[in-house]
């Protein structure tokens, strides 16, 4: 939580005696900082991310997304509020008041835009790409719970399935056609990540990998016909 700052309605959480474990944890070693707003505070820390999920429309405003912009050369922007109207800000707007420099996110799907002939894509920040790999791979590996380290293992697994082309376009999560391939990668990590933790209780056959009892054990949605087709002589 070191470099994690909590910015409420009151402003910066500076204080960690909120009764509120998470807040207080965030808070400690920021008391300089209580209280601040968050044009403040950006200032103050020169941030390569925020998050927004305060579902108040337009909170992240052009002074706000350009000292992100002037802080760093790639500002993470991520608006990620439903519905589009309670969204901090759009994808047009970070783009254009950072000069196409922002890497956006939104909770719910914005579309491109070209800026000085770049194209733009803005991702939809959505647990899809995660809680189905996390699910096959914890129930195939019979794990005994769903530890910590699977989420880190599972996010890693969504990152490293970006293409080059995925990040000069500004994508966060890779395109929705690689779902599938996401989703593989993902259950494997999970399986391996039980594995290694040593509360897996399945384990792949002999001279199997993982990733292969993850492919042989995915779900095809392949639907077959179950009513005779009538005869058409």
């Amino acid at each position: 939580a070191k470099n994690l700052y909590l910015v409420d309605y009151t402003g910066v959480v500076g204080s960690a005696n909120t009764g509120d474990s998470t807040k207080d944890a965030v808070a400690r070693g920021k008391e300089g900082l209580d209280g601040a707003p968050l044009a403040a505070a950006i200032d103050a820390v020169k941030p390569n991310l925020i998050i927004g999920c305060t579902g108040k429309g337009g909170l992240f405003t052009e002074e706000i997304v350009r000292k992100m912009g002037a802080g760093v050369e790639r500002p993470c922007i991520f608006a990620l509020s439903n519905p589009t109207a309670n969204s901090e800000c759009t994808a047009e707007e970070a783009y254009t008041w950072t000069d196409g420099r922002a890497i956006f996110a939104a909770g719910s799907p914005m579309p491109e835009m070209t800026l000085d002939g770049k194209r733009l894509i803005p991702s939809q920040c959505n647990n899809m790409y995660i809680f189905p790999g996390v699910g096959l791979g914890a129930s195939i590996s019979g794990s005994k719970r769903v530890s910590d380290a699977m989420f880190v293992k599972a996010a890693q697994a969504v990152a490293g399935s970006l293409t080059e082309q995925d990040l000069a376009e500004g994508r966060v999560f890779p395109q929705l056609p690689a779902i599938r391939d996401v989703s593989q990668a993902v259950a494997t990590a999970v399986y391996q990540c039980a594995i290694d933790e040593q509360i897996a209780t399945i384990y792949p056959k002999e001279r199997e990998t993982v990733a292969d009892n993850v492919r042989r054990r995915f779900y095809d949605p392949t639907y077959v016909p179950l009513v005779r087709p009538a005869d058409s002589s």
